[in-house]
């Protein structure tokens, strides 16, 4: 296991790139975007933040001085102390804006993943049951994708959605007509165990309303080491 820290710096750097000054330029996906406005990582002790590069200089800077007055967190679930300014400043980018916020999970130290699951190579085995996938997405970033065969074809996945080389964060999608029978929490404790064995940090983070995913986090055991939130436009 790498002696990395596993803080808010290690999430909001694995989920974006960021510039020299920085300012988050993209996310760390196969097929890049530009990321949010403002992402905001609060753990109990440190905080983390960043803004996008487009985001006016003086906007940035004052969000800066806000969140360096941002108190201790001790109910992670509680939104930032300066989310209604936060939005405020930056909604002169002049586009609808959207916030959203989730807990930032670690794996147990002492984790095996279940041996009942294959690795998907090949977009191509997706595609029955799973859309947006593209030739050569799996080996430009999303491997390992670990999947629970159904009929021959994949129907739980768990896959790198953002990844460096220091650490990976789980995505992981489930066919609707297999929902509900522990796939989700059988696929990302296999993927775990391979991001491990890869010498890098697997992590998982979601929204506060997702109940799915959440209960794969209940169901694994995961730890809430923070408490991401961003804002989108």
């Amino acid at each position: 296991m790498p002696a990395t820290s596993i803080g808010p710096d290690l999430h909001l750097q694995t989920l974006f790139l960021l510039d020299g000054d920085g300012r988050i330029t993209s996310t760390r996906e196969p097929r890049p975007e530009p990321g949010p406005l403002l992402s905001l990582v609060r753990g109990h002790g440190e905080h983390a933040w960043a803004v996008r590069a487009d985001v006016p200089d003086d906007v940035a800077h004052e969000i800066d001085r806000l969140v360096r007055e941002e108190p201790p967190v001790s109910r992670l679930r509680d939104p930032p102390l300066h989310a209604r300014r936060y939005v405020e400043l930056v909604s002169s980018v002049g586009r609808p804006l959207r916030t959203d916020g989730g807990p930032a999970l670690r794996f147990a130290e002492l984790f095996a993943g279940p041996e009942d699951v294959i690795l998907v190579e090949d977009e191509r085995l997706l595609h029955r049951h799973f859309e947006g996938w593209i030739t050569g997405e799996i080996a430009a970033g999303r491997a390992p994708v670990v999947a629970v065969l159904d009929g021959g074809a994949p129907v739980s996945i768990c896959f790198c959605a953002r990844s460096s080389d220091v650490a990976a964060e789980a995505g992981l999608e489930t066919a609707a007509a297999f929902r509900r029978q522990g796939y989700g929490a059988c696929v990302t404790a296999a993927w775990a165990t391979l991001i491990r064995a890869s010498g890098r940090i697997p992590l998982y983070s979601t929204s506060w309303t997702n109940e799915a995913s959440l209960a794969v986090a209940r169901t694994l055991g995961l730890v809430t080491y923070a408490s991401g939130w961003s804002v989108t436009g």
